[in-house]
């Protein structure tokens, strides 16, 4: 008997063919063949009762396992998303494509800054029902910008040059393992970290990498502000101003890995294309877990910046009028369309009406402070930023910073530290980036780098 025949009576593709073909071995040597057949079709039909069969018993009892497996049941048709932006990375577009497959998901959006992400593309907004997907908030949670504007007229930068040098190499800390010896105080620590077993696990990390920033992308850069029009509780003018891009460190990256690792486990169904958007029903144990842990990282990341902030406010002697903040790679409870829904935005930025955010360009081109739209197609985002336009792997092969030591000179850029594959030429033009995208914020204020920070070369990226 082959695995054909075994089909012909009714067997589906699947390890229990491949065990039936093995028990009867021992069975043809009692059985003739029709006998072989008739308790065959019996333990098919019935695989509970002939557990304990004489021939059959591991036939049947890997029937009862995949009778028991779940089954992917895909949307009949794809959740609907719209892309902002050409000529995207058909990889990341592709991804967003497989997302709008899942059962859970309703609508999803795609901004002009996109590229491929673990799952979920960067830039990538996708809104479910009742289910969080780790991987579709990303590693670093909370990741996010934050903008400080100072009582310092732009002019003066120059003459506080090599303060604001001393500032940054002294008071950040950079790259995977960064930590201080003797750990900041915030209150973020006077939490309940006790809240799940992972956030327990990785308080101790937790406390000493506060105020810290992590390594790829992640930066702390003076440069100037400049506001046409009043705007933020300002005069029109140009400012001294401080941005910062990191998230919620080692800590956050830990309690992603936990989580995602124990949603794949809850849906071994996925197809392996879609099986790192697997998914924590928001009724379940584990995805309550989940949403009380992302949540906190996302106010550890905020106590992040807070502490970069504070000390370089401190050490150039400086007071801050204004500021901004607004995060990424993160799910938010939000109504839309009447519906209340999921909203992951993973490298997107909240964008409803009236709602700040900062959209930086690259180290050698501006960001700009904006100001949502609340496009209900985005569902209320927009990019996180200008996006790669190669990966690292392929930047730190092609390039050298003798590349780019004209376009850092003309840009009046001073760069103290960065990995190759942070060079200016890995990044998509942040003004076509911003006309992509003019439906979904208004340009407020723009900030060009002038000292600029970054983790050294070789450092693991966490974006």
């Amino acid at each position: 008997m082959t695995g054909s025949d075994l089909i012909r009576l009714g067997f589906q593709p699947g390890p229990a063919i491949g065990v039936a073909l093995k028990s009867l071995r021992k069975a043809v040597k009692h059985l003739d063949k029709e006998a072989v057949e008739r308790e065959l079709k019996a333990v098919l039909a019935d695989p509970v009762r002939h557990a304990a069969h004489p021939y059959f018993a591991e036939v049947a009892r890997v029937l009862i396992e995949e009778a028991h497996r779940p089954v992917f049941h895909e949307r009949s048709e794809p959740a609907p998303y719209k892309v902002w932006g050409e000529d995207l990375e058909e990889g990341a577009v592709e991804q967003m494509r497989q997302a709008a497959r899942l059962p859970v998901a309703v609508a999803g959006a795609l901004m002009p800054d996109a590229h491929i992400g673990y799952g979920l593309p960067i830039g990538g907004v996708l809104a479910t029902e009742n289910a969080v997907i780790p991987y579709a908030v990303g590693v670093d949670i909370a990741c996010r910008m934050r903008l400080s504007v100072f009582d310092i007229a732009a002019k003066d930068l120059e003459r506080l040059s090599d303060q604001l040098v001393r500032g940054l190499q002294r008071e950040t800390k950079f790259g995977t393992g960064a930590a201080f010896q003797k750990p900041l105080e915030h209150e973020v620590l006077d939490e309940d970290w006790s809240v799940t077993p992972v956030t327990r696990g990785v308080f101790d990390k937790a406390r000493v990498q506060l105020g810290t920033s992590g390594s790829g992308n992640h930066f702390v850069e003076f440069g100037v502000l400049s506001l046409e029009s009043a705007d933020l509780g300002l005069e029109p003018g140009e400012y001294l101003a401080l941005l910062s891009h990191s998230g919620s460190r080692g800590a956050g990256a830990t309690v992603a890995d936990f989580y995602s690792r124990l949603a794949r486990q809850r849906h071994p169904e996925l197809p392996p294309e879609l099986s790192r958007l697997a998914w924590l029903d928001l009724n379940s144990s584990e995805g309550q877990e989940y949403w009380q842990a992302m949540n906190l990282m996302g106010r550890y990341a905020a106590a992040n910046h807070a502490m970069i902030h504070q000390r370089l406010t401190r050490a150039i002697g400086a007071k801050a009028i204004a500021s901004v903040e607004n995060h990424h790679n993160f799910a938010w409870k939000e109504s839309h369309g009447g519906r209340d829904l999921v909203v992951h935005r993973k490298g997107a930025t909240p964008a409803a009406p009236g709602v700040l955010g900062v959209i930086p360009g690259s180290m050698a081109a501006p960001g700009f402070v904006v100001r949502g739209k609340g496009n209900a197609q985005s569902l209320q985002s927009a990019s996180h930023g200008a996006g790669r336009r190669m990966s690292r792997t392929a930047a730190r092969e092609k390039f050298r910073w003798s590349h780019f030591k004209d376009t850092l000179e003309r840009a009046g850029v001073q760069l103290l530290s960065a990995g190759i594959d942070e060079a200016p030429g890995v990044y998509k033009d942040i003004h076509s980036v911003m006309s992509a995208q003019s439906d979904l914020v208004d340009v407020v204020a723009r900030f060009d780098p002038r000292i600029v920070k970054m983790a050294d070369a070789g450092e693991k990226p966490e974006d």
